[in-house]
């Protein structure tokens, strides 16, 4: 899955972004528009980091399955956004436990336990 981040000049050319070839509105235009500008900056992902296209339901299944073989064999949650926000001190224990018992008796509840 990608991240991008455009400030608001984003909608402008989001709006002038015709159909290509495949009858779809692309993200490579807008980046490319942003290139033309020498405005567009990008972050080299190191080794670690995997790029999965999902702009497909194949692609997004084959991603989903990627995710899920991860997990299962380091025993890390891949993203998880109250695991990141804690150990960044972005919330503090007792928010955590407290979104813990919203979980319920769920899996991902265990996992937020071990933190």
């Amino acid at each position: 899955m990608g991240l991008y981040f455009y400030p608001n000049s984003v909608v402008g050319i989001a709006k002038a972004v015709k159909p290509s070839a495949r009858g779809e509105l692309e993200i490579t235009a807008v980046n490319q528009a942003y290139l033309e500008k020498q405005q567009l900056k990008l972050q080299v992902m190191s080794r670690g980091f995997a790029w999965l296209d999902t702009g497909t339901h194949e692609a997004l299944a084959d991603a989903a399955e990627f995710v899920k073989v991860v997990e299962k064999r380091t025993g890390l949650k891949i993203a998880c956004i109250e695991e990141i926000a804690y150990k960044m001190n972005f919330i503090d224990k007792e928010t955590l436990k407290n979104i813990i018992m919203e979980q319920g008796k769920s899996s991902y509840s265990k996992y937020l336990q071990k933190l």
